[in-house]
């Protein structure tokens, strides 16, 4: 991505645009246009408004186009690929180009150059232009089998996939198994989905992706083929494929470009009918980690930054696998991540990989645990810590022991809300007077999904259900909700999601009642002092700001 573009370069100049974060940015975009939409509070229909009254270029709307209407012969996929162009037609000896950035001369000209045609430019969106090209070039979005890729398919269970390292040594007829398998994954990444499911059944194979936190099923594939795609993933995987009577951990790495590369976590497990495998998605450059990006309230926010200048103390993150926890923590990572400052953590696994932090990979195999690789960061000079997961009273005394001698430690547990964190701690044997003197600051979170803004439509609830489900009457007057819907740019009126957070900052009162045995519920009353709010109460301030739905609060919180 060539940040040297004169559309940047105009916004910069504009002062829409802010340098050192184009700069940051320019690896995770294909197009000048998504980097401008990326680091700005620009909007995609604002942004094609501003190209278009700037360089007086006309607009195409490509989501109303049909793109059998291509004429394939045009169709030059290293010069669509490299500036995201797409030819439309052909008028005589000139050529219709649909570009995002209409400053991108040198695609018009090589163009030109390829098709002897002249270029004559009309401005779309970048989001449709690259929905388009990958159906044109790889048909990611057709995932279900042709007859034709069942019938060369189904004959491939009649012979087991002997041992093989590569793809050289498969045969010619695994090729579609290969071909389909990419496939999947191509998809899963263009639709930000976080985990693919290969499940087998009695008699039935499905695939289902993990889109915002959501299971949706993808494709069917023959049932006679789990083998074969079974075998082929472990193999990618680095797995040992003749092993099918116990589970398995591998990896997958695929490079999308130079700069851009994916890892897959995998895991197998014996089920009934064959193996199901899973693999979750890690692409660190698809994760901001701007604290600002990831829906704190103001006062939340506050309290978090507030308890990462301290020198030495606790910070808690707490919720379910796939709740953020991880994001969250290298945001606050990311704000003391500097030349001063000694950081090391220990996770398992290490997901997303940072310049300047060391990051330790759990081993248990070679009694590398979390325990073992806290106390070697504490004979290395240590600044800041944070350890993936307490898990046991080992961990939790050598993270306690840490805080209090000087150390900023940060860590997460599996509980439900932040008041519950600490009394895990006192569960699980760590004696209040250090729970009390060590932790300064407790987050419990869920991810909601967010609302479609091209889609979203306001929702009308009777007065006594807004009552119920917890707005006050005061709110009701000026409230308004909206519901999902579904279009082309979404899943199910849904398209990314934003945090919902239970913020608790340890105060003297809320020290002294932890160490008279309060209850979680005693903690949560007397934090209610100093505007604590719960994940319900913080779900439905988002509801009311148009950003998630009613129904998508109730679903990740409790009524």
């Amino acid at each position: 991505m060539n940040i040297n573009s004169p559309l940047i370069r105009k916004f910069i100049t504009l002062g829409r645009l802010d340098n050192d974060k184009v700069k940051l940015e320019q690896d995770r975009c294909r197009s000048a246009a998504e980097l401008i939409v990326r680091c700005s509070s620009m909007s995609h229909n604002e942004l094609l408004t501003q190209c278009v009254e700037l360089f007086r270029v006309p607009h195409f709307d490509l989501s109303q186009f049909d793109e059998n209407r291509i004429d394939k012969s045009l169709l030059k996929e290293k010069l669509i690929r490299r500036h995201r162009v797409l030819p439309l037609s052909q008028k005589g000896t000139k050529l219709v180009l649909a570009v995002s950035d209409p400053t991108d001369y040198g695609a018009f000209e090589n163009y030109e150059f390829s098709t002897g045609l002249q270029c004559e430019v009309v401005l779309s969106d970048f989001q449709h232009i690259d929905k388009l090209i990958e159906r044109l070039f790889d048909a990611t979005h057709a995932l279900e089998l042709s007859q034709k890729d069942t019938e060369e398919l189904a004959d491939l269970h009649k012979e087991e996939v002997k041992n093989v390292v590569d793809d050289n040594q498969y045969s010619d007829d695994d090729a579609p198994i290969i071909v389909y398998i990419n496939k999947i994954l191509r998809d899963a990444i263009n639709r930000s989905a976080s985990d693919l499911h290969f499940e087998p059944y009695d008699g039935e194979y499905r695939v289902r992706f993990r889109i915002d936190g959501v299971l949706h099923e993808m494709a069917h594939p023959p049932w006679a083929l789990a083998n074969r795609i079974a075998a082929r993933i472990k193999v990618m995987a680095k797995m040992d494929i003749s092993e099918k009577r116990k589970p398995q951990d591998g990896r997958i790495k695929i490079s999308l470009s130079r700069s851009h590369q994916i890892d897959f976590r995998v895991s197998t497990l014996p089920t009934l009918w064959g193996e199901k495998i899973v693999m979750r998605i890690l692409d660190s450059s698809d994760i901001s980690l701007g604290i600002d990006a990831l829906g704190y309230e103001e006062d939340q926010k506050a309290k978090y930054l507030r308890a990462l200048k301290q020198p030495h103390g606790m910070i808690l993150v707490t919720g379910p696998t796939g709740s953020g926890k991880t994001v969250s923590l290298y945001s606050g990572l990311s704000i003391l991540n500097t030349a001063e400052r000694n950081i090391s953590t220990a996770e398992d696994p290490v997901e997303i990989n940072v310049k300047g932090i060391n990051q330790v990979q759990i081993n248990t195999k070679a009694d590398l645990t979390f325990a073992n690789a806290l106390r070697a960061f504490l004979r290395q000079d240590p600044d800041v810590v944070m350890v993936g997961e307490i898990r046991d009273l080992e961990t939790a005394e050598i993270a306690i022991k840490a805080s209090q001698t000087g150390h900023l430690v940060m860590s997460t547990l599996h509980t439900n809300s932040a008041p519950e964190t600490l009394t895990r701690l006192l569960n699980m044997g760590v004696p209040a007077y250090n729970v009390a003197s060590s932790v300064t600051l407790v987050i419990a979170q869920r991810l909601a999904r967010k609302l479609c803004k091209h889609c979203k439509e306001p929702d009308k609830l009777p007065h006594d259900e807004l009552l119920k489900q917890g707005f006050t009457e005061e709110q009701l007057s000026r409230l308004k909700l909206f519901k999902a819907v579904g279009c082309e740019e979404c899943t199910d009126g849904f398209k990314g999601r934003t945090g919902l957070y239970e913020v608790m900052e340890i105060t003297p009162p809320l020290a002294q009642a932890i160490m008279d045995g309060a209850s979680s519920l005693d903690l949560a009353r007397l934090a209610k002092n100093d505007g604590y709010t719960t994940l319900r109460e913080s779900g439905l301030h988002k509801a009311a700001e148009g950003i998630t739905s009613i129904s998508e609060v109730n679903r990740v919180t409790q009524l």
